[in-house]
């Protein structure tokens, strides 16, 4: 395994973590089934001719592989879990122990494998358009008042609408939602996403 490793990576590897001893077994896991390792967003990333295929990552609870495809591939196990319901393409495996991945090791492998095959075949995750996401009342109300607003909306990427869409459908309360519309109406104007 050593050879195949990134030294770019390794850094992941040794920093504290209470996943330390889960995240070397994934590291293996991801190794073994052929693929190269990188350093994306901070984290191991394990790719197939350039495409990323999964992302080992760790959170309080858990850690875990991110499928980037995972909504195509079979789940025979039941073990795909999607983050949130706005999460559209990845899923992830859960692990809370280093026994639970050295126990299901070869089906690793196998979700892997069938993400490599997905990921040769060149198919997609036909992802929701921006006009079937949820419009908040508060934003729809604004748009309808002010023309310039709604022509600013309609010219950003569709991923920055969909971006402020679901910030401004995500609150509770109405008063929450009219407040980040009023403070987006001018990064909108400007032409700018949700985080400038």
């Amino acid at each position: 395994m050593m050879d195949k490793t990134n030294p770019k990576v390794d850094f992941f590897f040794r920093k504290p973590s209470s996943w330390q001893e889960e995240y070397e077994k994934l590291r293996k896991i991801a190794l073994d089934c052929g693929l190269t390792e990188e350093l994306k967003w901070g984290c191991p990333c394990y790719t197939f001719e350039k495409n990323n295929i999964v992302l080992i990552h760790g959170f309080k609870e858990y850690c875990a592989y991110l499928f980037f495809k995972g909504a195509l591939l079979k789940d025979p196990d039941q073990l795909l879990i999607q983050q949130t319901k706005n999460v559209q393409s990845a899923r992830q495996i859960r692990f809370t122990s280093a026994r639970e991945i050295t126990k299901l090791k070869s089906t690793l492998k196998a979700y892997i494998k069938d993400a490599i095959e997905v990921e040769k075949s060149g198919r997609k995750v036909k992802l929701k358009k921006t006009a079937e996401f949820v419009m908040a009342e508060e934003f729809q109300k604004r748009l309808n008042e002010d023309p310039a607003l709604k022509k600013a909306f309609d010219s950003l990427t569709p991923g920055r609408q969909r971006a402020y869409l679901l910030y401004f459908s995500s609150p509770k309360q109405s008063k929450t939602r009219a407040a980040r519309v009023a403070k987006s109406i001018q990064p909108i104007l400007k032409g700018q996403g949700l985080d400038g």
